[in-house]
């Protein structure tokens, strides 16, 4: 039996090289954490994918807040998308909701269908859905490859019931994938308890600045990875 992946969520180049080396399987490759991650700039994909061995999946979010786009947003998604692709991406995370946040099926073919061969994972936009197990099945039929989710809860580890039944019904159509609140002191209970064989965690550390001014400017603080927790959970994924 293969063990289980881990990909980790990283928000700098940094980031991204200390995970693949303390044994991530995957980046999911953001900007602004504050928001919960957006799109990040060429530049930074570029470089990641160049200097990474790891597969690269860039989120395709062009602000935060909620997952209903304008046409406009829509067609920044599709650019991202694009560019992502003619960058030798692995693929891409997005996720896009209607109005009554169920999954926006139309809109997510097209996404799928134009980042072929790149693989699409459906964030967690999935958690806001009112129904997990019909959003399940409106996800597959997007074309997507795996989703992403807390469970509809803040932290995966208090939805273990819901991510197995969502497991279960996935069977080998598409990859469920708990994260949000994944450390390496409950990502053996998780996996345990849900059967999942993929799993997703952010072990961000706060990087404090060097001068305060930086700081009392409000030019905000630079985010890394936890490598000791990213190595601490792949030892025990290994072990399992």
């Amino acid at each position: 039996m293969n063990r289980v992946r881990l990909e980790i969520c990283a928000f700098s180049l940094e980031a991204a090289k200390l995970a693949e080396k303390a044994g991530a399987d995957r980046i999911e490759l953001c900007s602004n954490p504050a928001e919960g991650g957006t799109t990040p700039h060429y530049g930074l994909i570029e470089m990641a994918v160049k200097q990474l061995s790891i597969p690269v999946y860039p989120i395709i979010r062009p602000r935060g807040g909620d997952f209903t786009y304008s046409d406009d947003e829509f067609e920044m998604m599709k650019r991202d998308i694009v560019k992502c692709k003619e960058l030798g991406c692995k693929g891409v995370a997005t996720g896009i909701l209607t109005a009554d946040n169920r999954v926006d099926v139309e809109r997510m073919r097209i996404l799928t269908k134009l980042a072929f061969p790149l693989g699409v994972t459906f964030i967690r936009a999935f958690d806001l859905t009112p129904d997990a197990s019909e959003a399940l099945e409106m996800v597959i039929d997007a074309g997507c490859e795996r989703i992403l989710t807390s469970g509809q809860t803040e932290k995966a580890v208090d939805a273990v019931d819901l991510i197995k039944s969502l497991t279960q019904q996935a069977g080998e159509r598409i990859i469920v994938m708990p994260g949000s609140g994944v450390r390496a002191n409950n990502i053996a209970h998780i996996i345990e308890s849900t059967g999942v064989k993929e799993i997703h965690a952010s072990a961000r550390v706060l990087v404090p600045n060097v001068h305060h001014r930086v700081t009392e400017l409000g030019f905000g603080q630079p985010v890394s990875c936890n490598a000791e927790e990213v190595a601490e959970m792949s030892r025990l994924i290994n072990n399992s």
